[in-house]
């Protein structure tokens, strides 16, 4: 089961990511990351899939259903909390950047058809969680709760210090329960060079997903761009390599009728979390706010 998919193994020459729910084995989620050219417009249709346009790198105009919305974005997903828009499915979206830009458009099939928005960066909780060498930074633009425009489509950012573990303990949602629902999760890495902000294949981390049957059993490295799916199982931790701060995308989508991201530890490690009351959380983080950095 090929759940790493490295950089370039799922582009299609315009997109440096184009992942649909038929490419991953799955029913819900989806992931493009696409390069906007200086003046150069790029259009998109929705088609069935819900979406929200992040920008990785630069800002850019969205313009859909007669509404424009002008995100400032970000130098690097290392720099700057930013604002985001959402798009409704069977729409058609143009994207146009003054002076180039890097989206992500997490996606999500779904059946209402809502209408688009525009999400502040200012509005964005940027969560500290864990603690020890176990911290790492949540920005909550997706998540139910926080942003309620959207009918199947969650998602967040992490960051990772360099030398620090995150996805931890490793937990699963994977059937529904008392304590999970059903999703679909894709893991999109960003990894920082040595200068900390810029992103490059130089550096690299690992992620692990397995599950209780052993059938799935992978401990990977990943490098700037990579994917990796996660259709069941437990996953985690995504591990940091000292020097080299991580960042990942995660996009969650599944069949309940209300959004929700729901999960359960692996029963063998939950003890982790109650460990975390006795140690401080590490300094570095939160690394940004919509402000910027914090240690600039």
């Amino acid at each position: 089961m090929n759940l790493h998919r490295p950089l370039g193994t799922i582009s299609d020459g315009e997109d440096a990511v184009r992942l649909t729910p038929a490419e991953a084995g799955w029913t819900y989620t989806g992931l493009r990351v696409l390069v906007l050219h200086p003046n150069t417009p790029r259009v998109v249709e929705t088609g069935e899939f819900e979406a929200f346009v992040l920008p990785l790198s630069g800002g850019c105009a969205v313009e859909v259903d007669g509404e424009r919305f002008e995100l400032t974005g970000r130098d690097s997903v290392f720099t700057r909390v930013t604002d985001f828009a959402y798009v409704p499915r069977d729409a058609t979206v143009t994207l146009t950047s003054a002076h180039g830009a890097e989206l992500a458009l997490p996606m999500a099939r779904c059946t209402r058809r809502l209408t688009p928005k525009y999400g502040p960066a200012e509005d964005v909780p940027a969560e500290t969680r864990g603690a020890g060498n176990a911290t790492r930074q949540v920005n909550n633009f997706g998540v139910p709760g926080v942003w309620q425009h959207a009918d199947k489509l969650n998602a967040c950012e992490l960051i990772t210090p360099d030398g620090n573990w995150s996805s931890y303990p490793p937990h699963k949602h994977d059937q529904a329960s008392e304590c999970e629902v059903v999703n679909e999760e894709i893991y999109y890495f960003r990894i920082a060079a040595r200068d900390q902000v810029t992103p490059s294949r130089e550096g690299f981390g690992f992620h692990r997903t397995y599950t209780a049957d052993g059938e799935i059993d992978q401990d990977v490295t990943v490098r700037d761009g990579d994917v990796f799916l996660v259709p069941r199982g437990y996953h985690g931790p995504c591990v940091a390599a000292p020097g080299y701060p991580m960042y990942y995308l995660n996009v969650l989508a599944g069949p309940a009728d209300e959004r929700s991201m729901a999960f359960c530890d692996d029963p063998a490690h939950t003890w982790i979390r109650d460990s975390w009351a006795d140690q401080q959380t590490d300094p570095r983080c939160p690394v940004t706010t919509a402000a910027g950095r914090t240690d600039r």
